[in-house]
């Protein structure tokens, strides 16, 4: 490292990292918690149940289109200007998006342009964490200490679970607190107009951190690169690929585990929303236990088998979908919450680091945001739509397929894919480079 690079404390790029990904899932599941509970009917004109879920679903799949858009926008400058400054921005514009959600009139009060003002607002949720979650992963990769960059990128990876907890934890409490009439007319609004105090608290603790120093020394040996974007793609488009497709497993199990089986269990298997979301939070605490296992491992064993052997268990958990979720108890629907989400977080855990070290320094933030974000339109845009209309044409076994097969395509995406726990993340900073100088272990990151 340069003398001139100031360098993070390890504890505050950690602090960092979580806080800011943490908040920004925080307001992303606000809205998809709600989207299966009252965004239909808020939102939308008054119909059949059904289309009005579809249309909620529809919507909320919206801002995964847009995080490509903000994992390119904000990978530039974060490619060329810097982390920092960036992820600051990121935590604005979704921190903005979401409390003026909480503000939106509903179709009752002014009609068509209800849903309309609704599917921007969410497009710059999309926009928002497109940009977060490359610019927190390299926050911690870049700034890791030598052999524990799988351990450091799970602090980010902490973040969706805390923030999910947090999300419906707020959503049960004020279930619990309000009627169901005063839920559905104003109290889902809490949630989104809280986030503005969080934002807040993720700025504070952003705005008190250095330049990541790997970036820093690129930035002194070698001139930005003018486009990232369009290096990716032209360069480093196999490695997009196989980043994107790694991702599909993650997004699939949450967003069918969440979104989805919170809409069933609620609509066809009468549980009340304060229950069914009592075992989602059960369930997301084994997400939470599962990342840092997972990231730990792949430090020791690497990234590769780690998620080789997730992807594979994913694949066999499909099968067990319509047998428990179906069963409609509540122990049998608590273990099929627990299992998916417990292999989400198993198989989520390494790709904080993965994704960043699949990628030269230069255009190392829109790569692995890209990857990340596409990864989310394949594998959980149109998932919860998906599996709607899966169960109503076939069932929910059909629902189990859906899942073996995104996780089967993962599988055979790390497969084709390079071991990457050694690579020096210092090396290289030139844009035709796929892959930055394989190190000795225990060499510096």
């Amino acid at each position: 490292m340069s003398e001139d690079a100031p360098i993070n404390s390890r504890f505050r790029v950690a602090v960092a990292s979580f806080v800011g990904t943490a908040i920004e899932f925080f307001d992303f599941y606000v809205f998809a918690t709600a989207s299966a509970l009252v965004i239909g009917p808020t939102f939308f004109p008054n119909g059949s149940s059904a289309a009005q879920t579809l249309n909620a679903f529809l919507t909320f799949g919206i801002a995964f289109l847009a995080r490509p858009i903000g994992a390119a926008l904000f990978g530039h400058f974060g490619d060329r200007i810097g982390r920092k400054s960036t992820l600051v921005a990121s935590l604005l514009v979704m921190g903005m998006a979401t409390t003026l959600i909480g503000f939106l009139p509903g179709y009752n009060s002014i009609g068509n342009l209800a849903p309309i003002l609704l599917c921007v607002l969410r497009f710059g949720q999309g926009i928002g964490l497109g940009g977060e979650w490359g610019g927190a992963a390299l926050l911690a990769t870049e700034n890791a200490p030598p052999g524990k960059r799988g351990w450091y990128g799970m602090f980010p990876q902490m973040g969706p679970s805390i923030g999910f907890l947090c999300a419906n934890g707020l959503f049960f409490g004020i279930a619990i607190l309000l009627s169901d009439d005063e839920f559905r007319s104003w109290g889902w609004r809490i949630p989104f107009v809280f986030s503005a105090a969080l934002v807040l608290v993720g700025l504070y603790v952003r705005l008190k951190l250095h330049e990541s120093p790997v970036f820093t020394i690129a930035i002194k040996q070698n001139e930005p690169v003018k486009v990232p974007f369009l290096v990716v793609f032209s360069r480093h488009g196999k490695q997009v690929l196989q980043g994107s497709l790694a991702m599909v497993v993650c997004y699939a199990l949450f967003y069918i585990a969440t979104v989805f089986s919170l809409s069933y269990g609620t609509k066809t298997l009468h549980f009340s929303k304060p229950d069914f979301l009592k075992l989602l939070c059960l369930a997301v605490v084994f997400m939470g236990c599962a990342t840092p296992v997972s990231a730990w491992c792949s430090d020791r064993w690497g990234r590769r088998p780690v998620l080789m052997l997730g992807t594979l268990l994913a694949v066999v958990s499909g099968f067990m979908l319509e047998p428990l979720l179906g069963g409609g108890t509540t122990i049998s629907v608590a273990l099929f919450l627990i299992v998916e989400l417990f292999l989400m977080g198993f198989t989520f855990g390494p790709m904080g680091a993965l994704l960043p070290e699949i990628f030269p320094t230069s255009v190392r933030y829109t790569g692995a945001a890209i990857s990340y974000n596409i990864g989310g339109i394949i594998g959980a845009s149109a998932a919860p739509f998906i599996a709607q209309l899966l169960v109503e044409q076939g069932g929910l076994s059909w629902v189990g397929y859906y899942v073996s097969i995104a996780a089967l395509l993962s599988f055979i995406a790390v497969l084709t894919m390079k071991e990457t726990r050694y690579l020096n993340l210092n090396a290289s900073t030139q844009p035709d480079q796929p892959f930055d100088t394989p190190l000795a272990k225990g060499s510096a990151p």
